[in-house]
């Protein structure tokens, strides 16, 4: 069993990481185009692999066959693991939001809802819904 210290410890880089990605999130929003797709974005991750590694038409087809390959043991995993990581994340922003003022925790609040926004938004051009 993890000691007390080791405990925090590990609170501390979680906090760490749950900050670093709303920022992340932020940063990503006002970038005209998203460095790094979704896996589930099958074009958008070849695209950006493409990009980066200068593939050819045959190593596309071959890295879109992979994705397509893993999706649903990828999905899997996500939906086991997603309601977790919501509920240590809801956890996160309710201690955070205590160190905050007042003004400070209303702007959490904005930048957490635009966040979300963002992440509806970019879930429903992946799906395809509106």
């Amino acid at each position: 069993m993890p000691n007390r210290s080791q405990l925090w410890a590990f609170a501390l880089l979680l906090a760490s990481l749950v900050v670093g990605g709303a920022a992340g999130w932020a940063a990503r929003g006002s970038s005209v185009q998203r460095c790094t797709p979704r896996f589930r974005d099958t074009a958008g991750m070849v695209g950006f692999l493409t990009k980066e590694l200068d593939l050819s038409a045959t190593q596309q087809d071959s890295v879109r066959a992979i994705f397509r390959r893993h999706r649903a043991q990828m999905e899997a995993i996500w939906r086991s693991v997603h309601p977790r990581y919501d509920s240590i994340r809801a956890v996160l922003e309710v201690e955070i939001n205590a160190q905050l003022t007042p003004d400070q925790q209303r702007r959490h609040r904005e930048l957490l809802d635009r966040i979300a926004r963002e992440r509806r938004a970019a879930d429903s051009s992946l799906t395809g819904s509106n």
